[in-house]
């Protein structure tokens, strides 16, 4: 952490500017200040910053004011640490620079974001460019690398030497969430990841849902620091008595703190405690804010306002050992602070990044950087030859009737359960049924073995016709699609690979919606407000279909993950992420299932 961290030359100057010998670069005078170490919030409090770095922090402050000094007077509004984001994906959706012009002005003036998404489409080049992406931006954007548990064995773990060069990044902070259960499945290949990270200092952030007793503490001896998975009070409670830094999501993906807020009821320090977002979608950014809204939501929860600040400050930054440098209000720290009308009010009125003023009122007033992927990143869709209907067809052993087959059945959009179905089937191949909401769901390696596909069945996603099809699936390299018939899925992943990425919604041939995704297959160009516009419109045309999901998209792209329960599809078939075991459509070929 080098450059977050003052060299001998900057210290002397900060000392100078310490002691009133040579003139500030910038003053907040007459602050309440949210003194996050102790607890306390102190009256009338001048913070003097010189450079990107906080020189001083006192009442009786002997700063000098020159006459290029820039001072602010707070007027007893309150003064708080930037905030941080314990850990969000940002390698989804959209450009870091639109991502900055909406995160900063509520206040977020540090990031911790995973690269997982990079690595199986672009390999270890993807990875050093997201995180080229991050560099020279307002705030700060720190990285985890990837750890890669996946459905698919041809995407699992990543190389050692690939690792070893993302490690030696100076914004990578941590190995990346590692799905316990593929863990305890695969410790041989897991686990050396781990000791790498470990042995350059490195955080190993967790991924425990559905963990208790034993198996938890299995999971927890490979040095897990923190898991960002609980839902209830007591589930939280369970990990931090194990010494876990619980990372609280409230972003678009789930929305757990007003549930976990009940363990303030326990009495137990929430020292422990993180905010964080897990992601957030354009149209929340646009609507809600960042972590502003996860604050704010903190304290309406019923957390103490100065706990709510310490959850998305201090806390976070102790956990990743960057407390010396962001986190709190202090000489020798960034000169990362925001400016707040009252300490219930999470309404940013100036947030200060590295000792500048970045936004103002609601509005950014210092440019996010551009970056320029390299050409390579913006072509990964590697299918050899155009996806045909027979692509997508399922052989069912039997000329016509019926066939039992195995079905990803939705439980709700995210979470799937195994159920057998008697499906027909024409002319040897088994077919979807839409008027039983009996869909095929497919998945086309796009990188590694590119064109390789398995088609499966799904039921729940409700589409009457037609198929979607998106190339930002989780944990693999493949494109996902679910749809009614063989033609329109074939249509949608033809359009995705002329794209060169993208979401596709195709019915009987003509594309109906789309959103290009040209940056890895998973980012857009577009702004916030037109990926948003377009997003909505996809939503819309969906439901109209008959799609009953709140976010189709998120869906879909969910079904390849190795992260929620529990029958999920990669290029190699049908996989329980429970045991790893993956298994064909036709239940008589697999009588015993998974």
């Amino acid at each position: 952490m080098k450059r977050y961290r003052p060299n001998p030359e900057e210290i002397k100057l900060l000392m100078a500017a310490a002691m009133g010998k040579v003139p500030a670069d910038l003053v907040v005078q007459h602050a309440k200040l949210v003194n996050v170490y102790t607890g306390e919030v102190l009256e009338d409090t001048t913070v003097c910053v010189k450079e990107k770095w906080i020189a001083h922090v006192g009442k009786e402050a002997p700063v000098l004011i020159g006459t290029d000094t820039k001072v602010i007077d707070a007027d007893g509004k309150v003064l708080a640490p930037g905030f941080i984001d314990g850990h969000t994906h940002l390698v989804w959706l959209f450009s870091i620079p639109e991502f900055v012009r909406y995160a900063a002005p509520g206040g977020t003036t540090a990031v911790v974001a995973e690269t997982m998404e990079a690595y199986p489409v672009a390999g270890v080049d993807g990875v050093l460019d997201v995180m080229a992406s991050f560099a020279g931006q307002p705030i700060k954007i720190f990285g985890t690398a990837p750890t890669m548990a996946s459905t698919s064995r041809a995407a699992s773990g990543v190389d050692p030497e690939d690792l070893e060069k993302i490690l030696s990044l100076e914004d990578v902070v941590g190995l990346g969430e590692s799905y316990w259960q593929a863990v305890l499945q695969d410790p041989d290949r897991y686990l050396p990841e781990m000791a790498a990270a470990l042995d350059r200092g490195k955080t190993l952030e967790g991924h425990s849902a559905g963990a208790r007793g034993g198996k938890l503490s299995a999971y927890l001896t490979a040095g897990i620091s923190s898991c960002h998975e609980p839902i209830t009070a007591e589930e939280v409670l369970e990990r931090i008595r194990l010494g876990l830094h619980v990372l609280i999501r409230e972003g678009s993906i789930r929305r757990d703190l007003a549930a976990i807020a009940k363990i303030k009821d326990t009495g137990v320090d929430t020292r422990r405690l993180v905010l964080s977002t897990d992601g957030v979608g354009p149209a929340d950014l646009l609507e809600k804010g960042y972590m502003n809204y996860v604050v704010q939501k903190a304290i309406d929860s019923g957390f103490a306002p100065v706990a709510a600040i310490q959850m998305a400050t201090l806390n976070a930054a102790e956990h990743f050992g960057l407390d010396s440098l962001v986190g709190g209000i202090a000489p020798g720290r960034c000169a990362d602070m925001i400016l707040l009308p009252a300490l219930d009010r999470v309404e940013p009125e100036v947030v200060i990044c590295n000792g500048r003023v970045i936004a103002e009122n609601g509005r950014i007033v210092v440019e996010p950087r551009l970056h320029t992927y390299t050409e390579a990143n913006r072509r990964t869709i590697h299918l050899p030859e155009p996806a045909v209907p027979g692509q997508f067809a399922v052989p069912s052993g039997a000329k016509e009737g019926t066939v039992k087959v195995r079905v990803i059945d939705m439980v709700t959009d995210l979470v799937s359960k195994e159920v057998h179905l008697e499906a027909p089937v024409e002319g040897g191949t088994v077919c979807a049924d839409p008027e039983n909401d009996l869909l095929k769901v497919a998945a086309v390696d796009r990188r590694i073995a590119p064109g390789k596909t398995f088609t499966g069945l799904i039921r729940g996603f409700g589409l009457k016709k037609g198929a979607l099809a998106a190339s930002s699936a989780w944990d693999t390299a493949d494109i996902v699609a679910v749809g009614t018939s063989g033609e329109d899925l074939a249509a949608a992943v033809n359009r995705i690979r002329a794209l060169q990425g993208g979401a596709v919604l195709c019915v009987e041939g003509r594309v109906v919606e789309e959103i290009p995704l040209p940056v890895l297959g998973i980012i857009s160009d577009l702004s916030m407000k037109e990926l948003a516009d377009k997003l909505s419109a996809m939503n819309r045309a969906l439901s109209d279909l008959g799609c009953p999901f709140p976010d189709p998209l998120l869906s879909l792209a969910a079904l390849t993950g190795a992260a929620i329960p529990f029958v999920r599809i990669c290029e190699e078939g049908l996989v329980d992420f429970k045991t790893g075991k993956t298994a064909g459509v036709l239940v008589d070929e697999n009588p015993h299932g998974f």
